[in-house]
């Protein structure tokens, strides 16, 4: 069988350890070798670990941020609830996968800020999918799909806050099972726009 890529292998080892041992402490060199490859041969495809997760989060997880980048510079494509079933869909995915590679930056502060620090200047973070949603539904609202006086900021926080609830609220339940992710999605467009819609959703 062909060997994949470095390029693929380092990114499949990067996903892998990160889900298992959390980003805190899964190290470039770790990376490597489980990568089959050196970590000066890591360094080539990427300048960082930071760089490497932004990778990740953008190759091997839901496609959340390519999705709202194309909607917000296409508004009035679709309908406006079968467009944020789709985000909503997309956003609980990539927090239910991303939660547990993310996590363990939370019980190290320092390392958190450093990492947080560094995404910024590669212009990520976990603050562009709210500021890329709010820029979409203000698009739409220039479109005039959306209603003239709805506070799209607060909008995208409540769609995504519920999606990135729903990563890890269920898990001290008896079951330890999340809301379908189909109906959930399904259910948060609706209410959503019966909020902020110009014409309300069961009409």
């Amino acid at each position: 069988m062909e060997q994949k890529p470095a390029r693929v292998r380092i990114l499949d080892a990067a996903h892998e350890l990160m889900l298992t041992v959390g980003l805190a402490r899964a190290t470039t060199k770790e990376i490597a070798r489980a990568a089959g490859c050196s970590e000066a041969a890591l360094y080539k495809y990427f300048d960082s670990k930071e760089d490497l997760f932004v990778r990740v989060l953008a190759e091997r997880l839901p496609r959340l941020t390519p999705l709202l980048s194309s909607l917000a510079t296409e508004p009035g494509q679709g309908t406006l609830e079968g467009n944020l079933t789709e985000i909503a869909r997309q956003a609980a995915l990539f927090y239910e996968q991303s939660f547990p590679i993310a996590a363990s930056l939370y019980a190290e502060p320092q390392l958190r800020r450093r990492h947080f620090d560094a995404l910024r200047k590669l212009g990520s973070g976990p603050h562009r999918p709210l500021q890329d949603l709010d820029a979409y539904l203000r698009a739409e609202q220039d479109a005039g799909r959306v209603r003239a006086g709805a506070d799209t900021f607060a909008a995208a926080s409540l769609l995504l806050g519920a999606c990135a609830q729903r990563a890890f609220a269920y898990d001290a339940t008896d079951t330890g099972e999340r809301p379908p992710v189909e109906e959930f999605s399904a259910r948060l467009a609706k209410t959503l726009l019966d909020g902020i819609s110009v014409v309300r959703a069961s009409e």
